[in-house]
């Protein structure tokens, strides 16, 4: 039988012109993010089956590769016929879980707060097509023990200077959304949905790129919800244009179902970076974000341009995760 030369479907070769390019990106990376203090770190790319299957990785849990046991372990499996527990381990689907189950055991050793930079590739069994592959880098900058909304300004401004700096605003316009996952919860109080589905709401919303405003509130319909609970949905998502004073208007608005500081936080965030003096950073708040993971629990972001369909990049603050290792929560 001939041998395929075809790389592994999902996955892709890497020719020298591209190589070139990828390791010029790589160097501007570890430049420009370690002018901002982020130290690199590595994690080993098969990781423990228990922490990825932990519901901390949303819909990625359901694209792991997982990693068969290995001599007598899979031996007494096979015999005992329990073909649910062949594995005990999988490849990475993101580069988060394992970085938290790293500072998690880690933390001791490293400094108060921790400014990490980790590069490399992550697997999802996923169905290949144009711009999704199985195997494909990710490229994270995370900041642990600081609760202040510092660490965002510090992350967006790291973030969008990288971007300057290899070639986006000039050639490719790019501009970083903003919301938090609070004001999305804040507008489903407001409109009356119960509070049980604010996942199914949130799906519903982060289809609105792509079925339209119309889209949103027939699709919700279709879910049983009510006129007025969706009008009163409408009516919160009307307000905003996408500047920093929107924020400010959609808190007054929502009263008593969003704290004060959540708002005040975010437009803070998005005045300081626009202030800071980095270059033109463009900032545009949109509550109809939600980022699709389970684990975000304060503001978060995505970087998009206006040439690309998708996202760029994107993340948030993940409070909780770390205490899922240790018992304590760690802000993140």
């Amino acid at each position: 039988m001939a041998l395929k030369k075809k790389a592994v479907t999902g996955m892709k070769d890497i020719l020298p012109e591209e190589m070139a390019i990828r390791q010029r990106v790589l160097s501007a990376i570890r430049r420009v993010y370690g002018r901002f203090g982020f130290t690199e770190i590595e994690t080993p790319i098969v990781e423990h089956l228990e922490n990825l299957l932990s519901k901390q990785g949303g819909d990625n849990e359901k694209l792991i590769f997982k990693v068969e046991k290995r001599g007598e372990k899979l031996k007494e499996a096979l015999e005992k016929g329990d073909f649910e527990n062949l594995s005990d381990s999988g490849l990475r689907y993101d580069l988060t879980l394992p970085l938290s189950r790293f500072y998690a055991e880690n933390q001791a050793k490293l400094p108060n707060p921790f400014k990490a930079l980790q590069i490399g590739p992550v697997f999802r069994a996923d169905r290949p097509q144009k711009g999704r592959f199985r195997e494909f880098w990710q490229c994270d900058i995370d900041i642990f023990g600081d609760a202040s909304f510092l660490s965002e300004i510090d992350l967006l401004l790291a973030m969008g200077t990288l971007l300057q700096e290899i070639g986006f605003g000039e050639q490719y316009p790019f501009y970083i959304v903003v919301n938090d996952r609070e004001i999305l919860k804040a507008m489903q109080r407001y409109a009356g949905f119960p509070e049980e589905d604010f996942e199914q709401v949130s799906i519903v919303l982060d289809k609105e790129d792509k079925i339209g405003r119309d889209g949103v509130k027939g699709e919700l319909a279709g879910l049983g919800y009510s006129e007025e609970q969706i009008s009163r949905y409408e009516d919160c998502l009307n307000l905003v244009k996408g500047d920093k004073e929107d924020i400010l208007k959609l808190q007054e608005k929502l009263g008593a179902h969003l704290d004060d500081e959540v708002g005040k936080n975010l437009y803070q965030i998005m005045k300081m970076v626009e202030e800071s003096g980095k270059g033109a950073i463009p900032l545009r708040f949109d509550p109809t974000l939600v980022r699709g993971m389970g684990y975000y629990t304060g503001p978060i972001f995505e970087v998009r341009s206006t040439l690309f369909s998708g996202s760029i990049g994107g993340g948030g603050r993940y409070d909780k995760m770390i205490g899922k290792f240790t018992g304590s929560d760690t802000p993140a």
